[in-house]
């Protein structure tokens, strides 16, 4: 007689259809950068003109990225995305030091900043003053909190997160046209616009430049993030390069028309003090309750895309430990839930410890720099992977390869760039640090089993 059998192992299931793929896109960008950001573009780059070039330009490297990845994807549709892109295309070592980074810095930094914004603006619409030195402490609390309650929403069940994010896409990107279309027919009529000078004397340096499109990347990123659950997407080869490219197309359209929408209304020397610039926006337009629904707005922004963070980003400590470069207790799939639990579960822990010990100009900063490396190792790929027999993405980026090279080119720039300048040399050269920390970690841990 044969011994029964065990049964088998949970599994990820693949139960994401395109319009849920694009939910994901959108909903891990759109967050804080749009509300946050305009005023520190303004004030590195104070004229119209320059202020929405660099909108532009974030809109044309997202996009070039997109594109590229839009191809690797559709060949490589796995769970852990541009990890598995660094891993096929450049080794082992290169795709740890993309989780370690991950680990010990970038994810816990952008969920911590996220989620600073979205309590921020919860304790605004109650009454209690974020910015008073007395509500630090409680404003950083339920940060952690916001960022615990989306990783239970997102170990429950991928049908419960993937419906959370659907609710937050509708509400934060309806929410940003609103402001757009009452912008445009009330505020452009009044004020006729704010577009002159276009190029005031002095308004761009290239080294202001550079570091503007940094702040703007922070707006941007997320466009990359559904490409960690490429292995719970249906029909992966047709629906991940729509998503991809669809949701990139729409949210580089959405932030171009929310920039010409402040300055239909507000001049750009008043954009550069206003933290708040939506609120400040729609206060003028419709008054007090203006201020409380872009409140409203950028609550249901941020936790849609904390938890849009917390269902796709974990699968990469998910795929490290499928690949023994990680603790395996980190692949375990839940036997109900049919989630990468323990993944989620790390990564939301590790975002609540940081956001109690980090600001968010740190939190931010530290991110941007962190990824970016990683951003054109994973579009770079595609130039070893092109020449791999087996290779067949249903899926071909367009002006290839002038599209992965213009991102590439725009990555070593912006790196360049931030050691060049002084303001941001010591922080570029401290992540670095961390970072490359990471080579002897794996060379004394799993790098050794792996000869």
């Amino acid at each position: 007689m044969h011994a029964p059998s065990s049964p088998a192992a949970p599994t990820l299931q693949r139960r994401l259809g395109l319009w849920t793929a694009i939910a994901v896109v959108i909903g891990s960008t759109i967050g804080s950068g749009i509300f946050r950001s305009p005023a520190g573009l303004a004030d590195k780059l104070p004229g119209p003109l320059p202020m929405l070039s660099v909108w532009v330009m974030g809109g044309i490297f997202a996009l070039c990225g997109a594109l590229t990845l839009a191809e690797v994807a559709s060949a490589l549709p796995q769970t852990g995305g541009i990890y598995v892109f660094v891993r096929d295309g450049w080794g082992r070592l290169a795709a740890f030091l993309l989780g370690w980074g991950q680990l010990v810095m970038i994810r816990a930094a952008s969920l911590g900043a996220i989620a600073i914004t979205f309590s921020e603006y919860f304790h605004r619409v109650i009454g209690v003053d974020p910015v008073a030195p007395e509500h630090v402490l409680q404003v950083r609390l339920g940060a952690a909190a916001a960022i615990l309650m989306t990783g239970t929403f997102n170990i429950v069940g991928v049908r419960l997160g993937a419906a959370v994010t659907n609710l937050t896409v509708v509400a934060k990107y309806g929410g940003l046209l609103f402001i757009v279309l009452i912008a445009f027919a009330i505020g452009l009529p009044q004020t006729g616009g704010h577009f002159t000078p276009a190029v005031p004397v002095g308004s761009v340096t290239t080294t202001a430049f550079g570091l503007a499109l940094v702040s703007t990347l922070w707006a941007f990123d997320g466009w990359a993030d559904l490409s960690y659950a490429a292995g719970e997407v249906k029909d992966p080869q047709r629906v991940l390069p729509r998503a991809l490219i669809g949701g990139t197309l729409m949210v580089s359209a959405i932030y171009l028309l929310a920039n010409v929408a402040y300055l239909s209304v507000m001049p750009i020397e008043e954009i550069r003090t206003s933290k708040l610039v939506a609120a400040d926006v729609a206060e003028r337009l419709i008054g007090p309750a203006g201020v409380v629904f872009v409140a409203v707005t950028v609550m249901l922004s941020t936790f849609g895309t904390l938890n849009a963070s917390l269902f796709t980003t974990p699968r990469i400590f998910f795929a490290m430990a499928d690949d023994k470069l990680f603790f395996p207790a980190v692949a375990k799939v839940h036997p109900k839930f049919e989630t990468p639990w323990v993944a989620i579960a790390l990564t939301a822990g590790l975002g609540a410890v940081f956001v109690l010990l980090r600001s968010f100009e740190q939190l931010a900063d530290a991110f941007v720099t962190a990824f970016l490396p990683f951003y054109a190792l994973a579009v770079a790929a595609i130039f070893k992977l092109r020449g791999r027999p087996g290779y067949s993405p249903s899926f071909r980026v367009p002006g290839y390869p002038v599209v992965p090279l213009i991102f590439i080119g725009s990555v070593i720039y912006l790196l360049a760039n931030g050691f060049i300048n002084p303001a941001s040399r010591w922080m570029t050269i401290s992540v670095f640090g961390v970072l490359l920390a990471g080579v002897p970690v794996y060379y004394l841990t799993v790098g050794r089993r792996s000869k």
